[in-house]
């Protein structure tokens, strides 16, 4: 039995900016920061907008005491 094998030109570690994994966690001032940012900001956008559907509404509640 033959075993097929496929050769693509992806390298396996996306090695952008400082030439690191972009995904590794690496702590301090540096490109993977910036993503990890993104994407913890993403979560929090959304994690936000599910309890406002739920009803729990922070601007809401504030825009009320204030007027």
């Amino acid at each position: 039995m033959e075993s097929k094998t496929t050769t693509t030109n992806i390298p396996p570690v996306a090695t952008a900016f400082n030439g690191k994994d972009r995904n590794a966690f690496l702590f301090g001032w540096n490109p993977q920061a910036e993503l990890w940012n993104g994407r913890l900001a993403m979560i929090g956008f959304l994690a936000y907008l599910l309890w406002d559907l739920a009803g729990y509404s922070v601007v809401r509640d504030v825009l009320h005491l204030v007027g």
